[in-house]
């Protein structure tokens, strides 16, 4: 019975994923980001807006798979929170871990059953899911903060982040023109 409730949970998740995906509004910018050519790029529809160079988390290659690897999560995520004046200038928060992510942590154990739940349930009532489990949390897009000519340099050089998309003060600042709560961004490796 629990199995059958937990599969009804990732259907109804990837159903409403897809409907999102279908209604989307034609002039809505999505944020296309490459890992590995270190670029985000705001797209409107085929349409390639702009570009930024961007550094990430400085575990490396692969998913995001438990809070402390320091990685960039994998994935179609949305921006759900703004924060001005944070510790990095500006943030914009992303709504990980998505269902992937949390299927993945309750199928290896990482997170429990009603710590799935509770990510499924704030997924499919559009609300943050919860950011305190062993998945990690608190992931999204942020400037530089106070910025001095070492900060600068170790951004150009390093991937610096603890799972963070990171990019310069006056980058975010020309990045906000473009999305709302809801924007998607799309994480390839």
């Amino acid at each position: 019975m629990r199995i059958y409730n937990f599969s009804r949970y990732i259907l109804v998740g990837f159903l409403l994923l897809q409907c999102s995906n279908i209604l989307a509004v034609e002039d809505q910018y999505d944020l296309v980001i490459s890992r590995s050519s270190q670029e985000l790029t705001i797209m409107n529809g085929e349409e390639v807006i702009k570009h930024f160079r961007i550094t990430y988390g400085k575990g490396g290659k692969g998913a995001k798979r438990v809070l402390g690897d320091r990685k960039t999560p994998l994935g179609v995520y949305k921006i759900v929170n703004f924060k001005g004046n944070s510790k990095f200038h500006y943030f914009m928060q992303l709504d990980y871990p998505n269902l992937l992510d949390a299927w993945y942590g309750y199928k290896n154990k990482v997170i429990t059953a009603n710590e799935f739940k509770n990510i499924t349930t704030a997924i499919k009532n559009h609300d943050i899911p919860p950011q305190d489990t062993e998945l990690g949390g608190y992931i999204g897009i942020h400037g530089l903060g106070e910025t001095t000519d070492q900060k600068l340099a170790i951004h150009n050089e390093f991937n610096w982040t603890l799972g963070c998309i990171a990019m310069t003060n006056e980058e975010i600042n020309d990045l906000k023109r473009y999305v709302d709560i809801g924007t998607r961004v799309i994480i390839n490796e």
